[in-house]
């Protein structure tokens, strides 16, 4: 198995989301929402190299919470982006490590995001990286 290094900065903790010393609480499918984290997270590692960088945060904002995954990884073409969350689909696969996938995991991550009412976009330059961004509703 292949390895490289990635500085992963992660800003939560727990099932507890914290803000600057502030915690707040969201409701949802436990299983499904550390699915869409490791869809999330393995696309961000298979297509950053080696000695990249991969941030992964957190912050409340009014009545919702927005989380950040973002890489200096490999980038997506603009082409390309529309299309990233139909299933099946796979953009250029010089991009990769050679880890190939189904073309699933952000059809997967868009229909998690879907149903627990939240909204997720993506924004890429190519060479550049990755830019994830989810909101869900938070509780009363």
């Amino acid at each position: 198995m292949y390895f490289s290094f990635l500085k992963v900065n992660l800003f939560i903790s727990g099932s507890i989301l914290s803000v600057k010393h502030s915690q707040f609480y969201y409701k949802g499918d436990e299983d499904r929402l550390r699915q869409l984290f490791m869809i999330l997270l393995d696309n961000a590692i298979k297509f950053t190299q080696e000695h990249g960088q991969i941030d992964l945060g957190c912050v409340k904002q009014g009545k919702s919470v927005l989380i950040i995954v973002q890489d200096n990884g490999a980038g997506i073409l603009k082409r390309d982006l529309p299309l990233v969350f139909n299933r099946f689909y796979k953009g250029d696969s010089a991009r990769d490590r050679g880890d190939q996938g189904a073309g699933l995991g952000l059809s997967i991550a868009h229909w998690i995001v879907d149903q627990h009412q939240g909204s997720i976009r993506i924004s890429s330059e190519t060479g550049q990286g990755t830019t994830i961004a989810i909101r869900f509703p938070l509780i009363g």
